[in-house]
């Protein structure tokens, strides 16, 4: 496609929200009108491109929220989607806006649903990752994750104190559907005694070694994402068959996560992301996600984008040592 021909650029939000998506929509904004590019918003993901429920953006408006969580674009998930009929129609509201790209902001799941998009239709699509579980391959860090990680170690340093002043067993589920990243990040860099990721079936095994050993005189800190095949409550029932005595709490910090200022860091990102989208659009790329790879930006094709359900050697190494 002749990159000269784009005139106007839309862009959308899908899946879960995740803090630094809108420092990413500023970013969009403010390099397209330096390229004398139109960028139109799509409200509610996949739903707006099928109603076409858009909004115009102007990056000086923008710029007033990058410090906000959330997205002001909103999201949701859409099920019409996918179907066929729901891409047709999405397709009709592309056309009848004049829309020659699309940039989308969101997980495995929004990028797969563009690939089943550019089976009819021709435009180029990119893709940026934001999602607080950093589970995407591609990219180092998704949008969000530093944010949701420095949440929930505020909200676990909280916890600790509670814990200390009452020699109590605290169990705190993080996020973390199917990956243990805010769980290990947050739980070993505040002391938690064990950290439970759906990734390790031996994190279980060091958690009642030490349990057994437990004698009621000090806090205890267990840390589980919340895609742990066992589960808070049934974690707290094992301990408790191994040591009835003990006084046990369980927190679960949920989509407090989600919410909240972004961090330095996934601003940075997002704007980092949301020009190299635009940059990627104007060297003809499509289909393919803006990730970060050793501090440099880096592209992936959507069909090699997948939901990651593995941490790295490194962190099951560190995982292994303070587990121990």
């Amino acid at each position: 496609m002749n990159t000269n021909k784009i005139k106007h650029i839309g862009v959308f939000t899908s899946g879960g929200d995740s803090p630094g998506m809108n420092a990413a929509l500023y970013a969009i904004a403010k390099s397209a009108e330096v390229n004398d590019i139109k960028v139109s918003g799509f409200l509610k993901g996949y739903e707006g491109l099928i109603d076409g429920d858009l909004i115009p953006f102007k990056s000086h408006e923008l710029k007033k929220i990058t410090q906000k969580g959330g997205t002001i674009l909103k999201t949701a998930r859409s099920k019409r989607f996918l179907e066929l009929e729901g891409r047709k129609k999405a397709l009709q509201t592309l056309k009848a806006n004049k829309i020659d790209a699309l940039i989308a902001i969101g997980g495995d799941g929004t990028f797969r649903g563009l690939l089943a998009f550019s089976e009819i239709c021709d435009i180029p699509f990119i893709g940026i990752p934001g999602t607080i579980d950093n589970d995407i391959s591609g990219t180092d860090y998704t949008l969000g994750f530093d944010s949701a990680v420095n949440t929930a170690i505020e909200n676990i340093d909280k916890i600790k104190d509670t814990a200390e002043s009452h020699n109590r067993i605290f169990i705190v589920e993080v996020m973390g559907r199917d990956s243990g990243y805010i769980a290990i990040h947050s739980g070993l860099t505040t002391g938690a005694d064990a950290i439970l990721i759906p990734e390790s079936g031996k994190d279980f095994i060091y958690l009642l070694n030490k349990v057994k050993n437990y004698n009621n005189e000090e806090a205890f800190l267990v840390v589980v994402s919340e895609g742990d095949e066992l589960g808070a409550e049934l974690v707290a029932s094992k301990i408790k068959e191994i040591n009835s005595d003990v006084d046990l709490r369980i927190t679960r910090l949920v989509h407090v996560q989600r919410g909240g200022n972004p961090s330095a860091f996934d601003r940075m990102l997002g704007i980092r992301m949301g020009v190299a989208a635009i940059e990627s659009l104007l060297q003809g790329k499509k289909n393919v996600m803006v990730g970060i790879s050793h501090n440099q930006l880096h592209l992936t094709s959507f069909k090699e984008v997948v939901k990651q359900h593995q941490v790295n050697n490194e962190l099951y190494e560190l995982l292994e040592l303070f587990g121990k």
